[in-house]
């Protein structure tokens, strides 16, 4: 374990019981009798919650360190891949066919219609920017290029098509659902949730962590990469997978929640070496890091409503993405 991950490591542990004792009811677990059910709310309500965001903030952190690493640029982020909007159009599109899915498989069909979205997403890709990834083999960067266009073009599609299924949305009752969905958030969620994400993550990040080391021959430039062996069909296959887990699962159980991707590798590649292998394990907690303090914030924000978890994030990225973009106008980065 690196310095980087040490760190995080140690940030992480002093965050879970944070986040298990802050909410709109405070526990203090040196009280001399506990608050009425508490151990029922920490058990069924705040350690699922926790986990479930340490699984999805360490899959967006993993994701955003090799989605920099391959494109070679910091501003990359794992929307681009486009899956993340063909899970969503997935989950929306559970909404429409609500009526339609038998009861016994009620309970699961949104996240099973997001991570179908997900696969459909991926498939997509890998048959688009795979073929045209081949095709352009004899110019440098054209691989990547054409890569990122596909992965724009079917985020572009997904987003209009959700649009649309906003738009046509056959009550207000599925029009709000689907809104509050999309905006990202922990709020009631349990161990099903947990049992649905977390293995899809934990196999996400290690096929990224099997990417790492031809991503760190990736930062010479595609041809010297080539000449040490890489295969990019390999590795954007890799990637496709890896990204499409750790996104797609996290998609599939919480929504939409955006800027950990972009915002993680930096905090964690000044404590690196830079290289992408040194990258995606720290910034897996790293992003656990983000996501399980963010959750805890908005649990304890004196609002009526619990603000979404999606909306604070964006709330956080947004001005860091316009302050890297200054950074990089000035060319420092």
């Amino acid at each position: 374990m690196n310095r980087a991950s040490l760190i995080f490591a140690l940030l992480l542990a002093v965050l879970v019981p944070l986040s298990l004792l802050a909410g709109r009811v405070w526990i203090n677990p040196f009280a001399a009798d506990l608050a009425p059910n508490a151990l029922l709310i920490l058990a069924e309500l705040r350690l699922p919650r926790a986990v479930l965001g340490i699984v999805i903030g360490a899959g967006l952190g993993a994701a955003g360190a090799a989605m920099q690493g391959y494109l070679r640029n910091p501003l990359a982020d794992p929307g681009l891949f486009g899956i993340a909007p063909m899970a969503a159009l997935g989950a929306v599109a559970s909404f429409w066919l609500g009526a339609f899915v038998p009861p016994v498989l009620a309970a699961w069909s949104l996240p099973l219609m997001a991570l179908t979205g997900a696969g459909l997403g991926m498939a997509l890709l890998a048959l688009i920017a795979g073929r045209t990834s081949s095709d352009a083999a004899g110019g440098a960067g054209g691989g990547i290029a054409l890569f990122t266009l596909a992965g724009l073009m079917l985020a572009s599609l997904a987003g209009a098509l959700t649009a649309l299924a906003i738009t046509l949305a056959p009550n207000p009752f599925a029009l709000s659902e689907i809104v509050l969905w999309l905006n990202g958030a922990l709020t009631d969620r349990s161990w099903r949730e947990v049992a649905i994400a977390a293995p899809l993550t934990a196999a996400g990040i290690a096929v990224l962590a099997l990417a790492a080391r031809s991503l760190d021959a990736l930062t010479l430039g595609e041809e010297a990469a080539r000449s040490l062996g890489l295969n990019p069909g390999r590795l954007l296959a890799l990637l496709v997978v890896g990204v499409g887990l750790t996104v797609g699962a996290g998609v599939a159980v919480a929504g939409i929640i955006g800027f950990v991707g972009l915002v993680v590798p930096h905090l964690v590649r000044p404590l690196t070496d830079r290289l992408p292998s040194s990258l995606i394990l720290p910034s897996a907690l790293a992003g656990a890091c983000l996501v399980l303090a963010a959750d805890s914030i908005v649990r304890i924000m004196p609002l009526v409503t619990e603000l979404r978890l999606g909306i604070a994030l964006s709330l956080i990225g947004a001005p860091f993405f316009g302050w890297l973009l200054l950074r990089m106008r000035r060319g420092q980065l």
